[in-house]
């Protein structure tokens, strides 16, 4: 077939699928004099085929390594499958209800450090800075009398406040990430047990305005049916309005973009999976407000880390410092700020375990709950080395690990052996991360 036939053919494929956008006009090399010839971007290709073209795109990303969120997905199906064969209690509406309402606090930690992970780097202080901010709303209200929610803030301000100065430390000092976090590890921790004096608890009023928001309290479970269905819907519309106005600029741009079919097939399967789940707690206590605000943190982060120019120069700079720097970004600037931003989700998640126990504790923020939230992020799909990940992971890495606690506290197995599978999990996410990376080199896209 001859360079004019092939061309012809090309955009008669892309006029086909009712788009001329994704063409690029190249000149043979061969014969620069020559009439150009235009190249169809694959993608409306392997969407021209139809479903075996989408199947033929995700056989290659698997070989190629580009697994995304599939193996937490699968092995999310696979715990679930397997404690409820060995107790059918495990997907009763209550315990999926008790799931949802227990992540939130550890996934609020494991948010920020998705940021801090994409960087390449680690923050070993979030547990800390978690119970050192319920510490401070708690002194500031219950000692000092002051406003609950201008407490809430200072709280708030406080772990943003923290996290500048470890990534002040890191960025300009050169203190490795390591050393600097496992520093406030050890510093904010002794600074919560001298607030809290030798009591080492301060109560909290229940009725305290943000407490009872984010423990038993819930704008939904009064009107619980109303409520969980209209965030459903809320989710699955807000999706389609904004898949629809992606598509209309990337048509505007002459790029690809999604055909509207794939895109009510997106939505629709978003709307199964919403409103199933909010039967499923419309069956039990209703939606918390932990797990609304969760789930509207997880909205906003996505948009700032995927449609920001802040997003895409966080992961510049987790891909590679040197090129970051000739494109002009602000490393350290980048550094700081994403420490600030784990240290302020950190301090939003002391709030969460602080509304849930009505306290603020020696226990707060310590324990396992640094490790559970690493694991979260990993386990989720965010990798450790840097450069690439979704918030999204902290949610899908919260599930499979308060699955497996719940899980195995349904049978009445110790807590040894609860850590025992989890550290197997995440063992097991960070050898798929790290094949993954390797088959991508291998295919080139590393």
């Amino acid at each position: 077939m001859s360079d004019t036939s092939k061309t012809e053919n090309a955009e008669k494929t892309a006029k086909t699928a009712g788009v001329v956008e994704g063409q690029t006009t190249v000149a043979p090399a061969d014969d620069p004099t020559a009439a150009p010839v235009v190249v169809v971007d694959p993608r409306l290709l392997i969407r021209e085929e139809g479903f075996k073209g989408y199947w033929t795109e995700f056989k290659r990303k698997v070989r190629g390594g580009e697994l995304g969120q599939l193996p937490v997905v699968v092995g999310l199906i696979v715990i679930w499958t397997i404690f409820q064969l060995k107790n059918d209690l495990f997907l009763s509406a209550d315990n999926l209800s008790s799931i949802s309402y227990f992540l939130s606090a550890t996934g609020m930690l494991a948010i920020g450090l998705v940021f801090v992970l994409l960087l390449g780097e680690i923050d070993l202080s979030v547990g800390s800075v978690s119970g050192l901010a319920s510490t401070i709303f708690a002194v500031f209200v219950v000692t000092h009398g002051m406003n609950e929610w201008l407490a809430l803030v200072l709280a708030i301000l406080t772990g943003v406040g923290i996290g500048v100065l470890h990534g002040w430390f890191f960025a300009k000092i050169g203190v490795p990430a390591f050393v600097v976090t496992l520093a406030g590890f050890l510093g904010w921790n002794g600074l919560m047990l001298w607030l809290l004096g030798d009591s080492g608890t301060i109560n909290i009023p229940d009725d305290s305005g943000p407490v009872h928001i984010l423990g038993q309290g819930s704008f939904f479970m009064d009107q619980a049916i109303i409520g969980a269905y209209l965030l459903a819907g809320l989710g699955v519309a807000s999706m389609l309005v904004g898949s629809l106005m992606e598509q209309r600029r990337r048509k505007a741009a002459n790029v690809p973009f999604r055909p509207t079919s794939e895109i009510l097939l997106r939505v629709g399967l978003l709307a199964v999976a919403s409103f199933a789940a909010a039967a499923v707690l419309n069956n039990a206590a209703g939606v918390s407000n932990s797990l609304v605000i969760f789930l509207a943190a997880l909205v906003i982060v996505d948009f700032v880390l995927r449609r920001t120019t802040f997003g895409r120069k966080v992961f510049a700079v987790g891909g590679g410092i040197e090129a970051a720097r000739r494109a002009g970004i602000n490393v350290a600037a980048i550094r700081i700020s994403v420490f600030a931003i784990a240290g302020g989700f950190a301090a939003i998640g002391g709030m969460f375990f602080a509304g849930q126990t009505a306290s603020a504790t020696l226990n707060a923020g310590g324990g396992n709950t640094l490790m559970l939230a690493i694991a979260a992020a990993v386990i989720g799909g965010t990798s450790l080395f840097g450069g690439r990940g979704t918030v999204w992971s902290a949610l899908l890495g919260m599930l499979v690990i308060q699955s497996i606690q719940t899980g195995l506290d349904l049978l009445n197995m110790n807590t040894s052996i609860q850590y025992m599978i989890t550290g197997g999990v995440l063992l097991g996410a960070v050898v798929i991360d790290s094949v993954s990376r390797k088959s991508q080199k291998a295919a080139g896209r590393g």
